[in-house]
């Protein structure tokens, strides 16, 4: 499977979802008492209609409020990813953060599945952030959880307003949010209202009865959410069943914990073809999703008068009724509770789990083909972010760094084979520059896929500039590659000896150059001002190294040496590359801090 098809499958878990929501209403149509079989009161072909357009209003409404989210809030996630690899309860914290925003666990997983096979953090730490991610997955499920369907309505006009009253960017992406907000409360209660008459439906109520049963629940849960992607859909549709009086608290959290398991098939599906690191996230999160399943499934009697305690109760209500107000807040404080709960259960023991993981699938020595093809494959980039524009871009400037670190390894080994005339390593040193050339051109091809998509301004500016830094990075490459490398096999060509007195005057420009170089790359990886001024501040010194130079040159021309008009000309060549190499990296350092 590749990395695009797992971009799609959200977008596919929701034509599935409306699939199921077909099937479903089928099979009430083809059940024994039904309208067409002697069942009395019940309007099939309208409870379709309604089922079926609800649920497609609901799933779309979660769709335009992650996206919304996700623009809204992605200056800030940039800070939050920053947070990533300082502790335990820090990733915790973090996990928690990111998922609320993009409103996927499975998002924040797969992101995770890179930051380990790229070596950006630990698994260890990863465990953290995974157990933060499941919390932040059931904040969905609290919203849905209010009553207040009466208002959605209300909701859609605001956001409508908003969104196309409004020429400013911030106002309309919050309008499309509160928009999506109410599309899923509208999409709850037409759901809710087709529902309305199962609650005299005696073939559904006894369905619903065996729903009830643990291994039925968790089994149907798991199957559906892995379908369609989203535990936080599948919690939808348990929460408008519990509306409706149609399952017990009980059923509802065996559905929950299936849904709890079944969200585990994304992060599977990300580990598919990845380094055995990144196998590990999956297998991390599995486990604690089926451990945490396993501990509780024996317990959810007592856990369910534990929730019904911490819970909201209508008491002026009884029957039906009660369980139909009551349920629906209880189903959700039961999602949270557990997710908290296994959280604060497992982070302890986050190294214990990294052990485990690291003994179920173990390191295996990389093959000669295998090792080429992680020179030339990027680390960082990651189609399954490409619906979160600040995730990607922020693994696409990480990615660049790394094109950087490229670069800087031909900068610092071209100079001595120069004036060795050792141009066998000059040679592979030129080869070096087909790592350069193919990366860089993953890395455009992957910000050409983010730009294809709705960006806020702040998001666009960055895209640009990432653009322009990949370029500068590469051609510095090529100024290697072709005029240094170039230099270096006429010296050795000609015959040309550079002076030991000159080379080390070179030397020490070659090092303050590279020094900017450096400077400019990690300044660019790490979005640091303070080094990145640095480096523009280097300019008159840099003027100044280049003159005496060219003066010292000048005056060793005069000296009696074989072929020294040609190793001037050679010297003043050298001089002027490093010198376009300075300017390219202090232009860099300027995307960083103008």
């Amino acid at each position: 499977m590749t990395d695009r098809m797992l971009a799609d499958c959200r977008r596919t878990g929701v034509r599935v979802a409306l699939g199921m929501g077909l099937g479903i209403a089928l099979w009430m149509l083809a059940t024994p008492g039904s309208a067409a079989t002697g069942g009395v009161g019940l309007d099939w072909n309208e409870m379709l209609i309604q089922l079926s357009g609800g649920l497609a209003l609901f799933l779309f409404g979660m769709e335009q409020m992650g996206e919304s989210l996700k623009v809204v809030a992605g200056e800030r996630m940039r800070q939050i990813l920053g947070k990533l690899t300082t502790n335990r309860l820090m990733g915790l914290v973090t996990g928690t953060l990111v998922t609320a925003i993009i409103q996927s666990s499975s998002v924040t997983t797969v992101m995770l599945v890179g930051f380990v096979s790229a070596n950006l953090m630990s698994l260890s730490q990863a465990i953290g952030v995974i157990l933060g991610a499941d919390i932040g997955t059931t904040i969905t499920a609290q919203i849905v959880a209010f009553p207040i369907k009466k208002y959605a309505l209300l909701l859609v006009a605001a956001g409508f307003l908003m969104t196309f009253g409004s020429k400013k960017e911030d106002i309309r992406q919050y309008g499309l949010l509160i928009m999506g907000l109410g599309l899923i409360f509208f999409g709850m209660a037409v759901m809710s209202g087709a529902m309305k008459p199962l609650r005299s439906y005696e073939p559904f109520i006894a369905l619903m009865q065996n729903v009830s049963n643990p291994l039925i629940g968790i089994l149907v849960s798991t199957l559906f959410t892995a379908l369609v992607q989203s535990s936080s859909a599948t919690m939808g549709i348990v929460i408008v069943l519990a509306s409706q009086g149609l399952i017990s608290l009980e059923g509802g959290i065996a559905l929950a914990l299936g849904a709890n398991i079944g969200t585990c098939a994304t992060a599977g599906l990300a580990a598919i073809g990845k380094p055995r690191e990144a196998v590990r996230v999956a297998v991390a999160h599995v486990t604690f999703k089926v451990v945490g399943v396993l501990l509780i499934v024996w317990f959810i009697p007592p856990f369910a008068d534990l929730v019904r305690n911490i819970s909201p109760a209508a008491e002026h209500l009884t029957g039906m009724d009660r369980l139909a107000a009551d349920t629906p807040r209880q189903v959700a404080n039961a999602h949270t509770l557990f997710n908290v709960g296994i959280a604060f259960l497992f982070l302890p023991f986050a190294g214990v789990f990294a052990r485990f993981c690291e003994w179920v699938v173990p390191d295996r020595p990389l093959t000669e083909a295998e090792e080429l093809d992680a020179r030339y494959e990027p680390k960082y980039l990651d189609a399954v972010l490409l619906d979160t524009p600040a995730l990607a871009l922020e693994r696409a400037q990480l990615e660049i760094g790394r094109l950087g670190d490229r670069v800087n390894d031909m900068y610092n080994a071209f100079l001595e084979p120069t004036f060795a005339h050792d141009t066998t390593r000059l040679e592979e040193i030129a080869e070096m520059d087909v790592d350069v050339d193919m990366l860089h051109a993953r890395i455009v091809t992957y910000l050409g896929q983010i730009s294809s998509g709705e960006l806020a301004r702040y998001e666009t500016d960055a895209l640009l500039r990432l653009i322009q830094a990949a370029n500068q990075i590469e051609h510095i490459g090529d100024l290697i590659e072709t005029n240094l490398v170039g230099l270096g096999q006429k010296l050795a060509e000609d015959g040309v000896a550079v002076s030991d007195v000159t080379a080390d005057t070179i030397r020490d420009y070659h090092e303050k150059v590279g020094d900017a170089l450096r400077g400019s790359t990690d300044a660019l990886r790490e979005t640091d001002t303070k080094l990145a001024r640095q480096v523009r501040r280097m300019k008159p010194e840099m003027a100044e190294m280049a003159q005496n130079m060219v003066h010292h040159s000048l005056d060793h021309l005069v000296v009696d040496e074989p072929k020294r008009l040609a190793a001037y000309t050679r010297e003043m060549e050298l001089i002027a590359n490093l010198t376009r190499i300075f300017r390219l990296s202090r232009r860099l350092a300027g995307l960083v801090a103008p």
